[in-house]
């Protein structure tokens, strides 16, 4: 993992989630801003796996479990893939809030993403 682009692709999925959830909230269906902001985080995370595959190999290793981190991942990767497959099907709002709880999701999961990377196994000196 990168940190910069870590913080990059937190901020972009917490946007996109809150997008769709305000959308939702005030009634509107699926559209371009909800979808297309949720696919960006799509995106994000396919890009995220590029990384992911070229980190180790020039020195950048993780202090966690990588197994674990890839689970992380292709997880992460799925939610807004399903959150606008099913935007697709149910053009209702609540598709749209779906699309802001999964965007929120993934944020979660590349922060506990980044613990796995670059905390774990660190001891802390007190």
């Amino acid at each position: 993992m990168i940190e910069w682009f870590t913080t990059i692709a937190i901020i972009v999925s917490v946007i996109a989630g809150l997008v769709a959830l305000v959308l939702g909230g005030i009634g509107r269906t699926p559209d371009d801003y909800s979808v297309l902001s949720t696919a960006a985080v799509g995106v994000v995370l396919l890009v995220q796996i590029v990384i992911g595959i070229i980190a180790p190999l020039v020195g950048n290793l993780p202090t966690g479990d990588l197994l674990e981190w890839w689970i992380y991942l292709i997880t992460a990767l799925v939610l807004p893939i399903a959150a606008i497959a099913w935007a697709l099907v149910d053009r209702s709002r609540w598709a749209t809030v779906v699309m802001g709880i999964a965007s929120l999701a993934v944020a979660v999961m590349l922060y506990r993403m980044h613990q796995i990377w670059f905390v774990q196994g660190v001891a802390l000196v007190s």
